[in-house]
């Protein structure tokens, strides 16, 4: 009678009725087979026949996600990437303008999930997500905290390492605007301490002048901005990366090329 109803065969609703006592709301065709304990062409057809059913998703080949886990989550989809990217890669932790944007650093909101990892990984899509991958060095894989939601748990960079990974790689979080919008609005929860210590820790000498050069504009963080300009740098190297190949001014005491003018970068004041 429940097979009937359901409209599932008895293999299928082993598959299903594991999964979800054993709390896998994403699994694997090798999961599968475990439970199932059956031939391959078996297994296979066994998933095909739950996609069909929208009983599961497909993410990625070979890996899969109980729609009842999925439908969970109505009107708070967004929370469901978070709770995928732990499956998708390891190690890894969510980061740049989706760390902006859980941290209410950003009012902006990414279609993209933007995961780093030691590791290369081609972007993936699911549903209306893309997921995109940002392979970084493992001397700058750090800076992360575990976070929970929806009864989940993931790792995503803390309020310091976002800033940080978004002045080394302003295209990744909307560009060096968003970034300042960040620090600005996180100034009130910013460690300043704290961030210029992972910012030496990171190593990049641009990402450090930028940092400085950006806290002296917006007026906070004084005693850091003082401690970085107090270093003596050799060149100069741009302000932004993604701005115009000309410099009306330079900054010697950041060692920068001001490429982009203090009204442009907190042009988003005024809204």
């Amino acid at each position: 009678m429940v097979t009937r109803k359901l409209g599932l065969g008895p293999n299928e609703l082993k598959l299903l009725f594991t999964l979800e006592k054993n709390e896998k709301t994403v699994f694997t065709s090798t999961d599968a087979h475990k439970i199932l304990r059956s031939t391959d062409a078996s297994v296979k057809n066994i998933l095909y026949r739950l996609r069909k059913k929208r009983r599961i998703d497909e993410i990625e080949k070979g890996k899969y996600l109980l729609v009842p886990a999925k439908a969970g989550y109505e009107g708070s989809w967004s929370e469901l990437p978070l709770l995928l990217a732990p499956h998708l890669i390891a190690p890894y932790y969510i980061g740049f303008w989706t760390a902006l944007n859980y941290w209410g650093m950003t009012e902006q909101v990414p279609n993209t999930v933007f995961v780093a990892t030691t590791k290369r990984k081609r972007d993936l899509k699911y549903g209306p997500t893309t997921f995109e991958f940002v392979t970084l060095a493992r001397r700058r894989f750090f800076g992360f905290v575990e976070e929970q939601a929806g009864g989940g748990r993931f790792h995503i960079s803390s309020r310091e390492k976002t800033i940080l990974d978004c002045l080394l790689y302003p295209r990744y979080c909307g560009g060096l605007d968003e970034a300042v919008k960040g620090i600005w609005n996180a100034r009130d929860d910013l460690d300043f301490a704290k961030l210029t210590s992972l910012a030496a820790r990171l190593g990049v000498s641009v990402v450090i002048r930028r940092l400085g050069y950006v806290l002296e504009v917006l007026s906070i963080g004084s005693d850091a901005a003082a401690r970085i300009a107090s270093r003596r740098f050799t060149g100069f190297l741009w302000l932004d990366p993604l701005g115009p190949r000309a410099a009306p001014a330079y900054s010697k005491k950041y060692g920068l090329a001001i490429n982009r003018t203090k009204a442009e970068l907190t042009s988003w004041m005024g809204y």
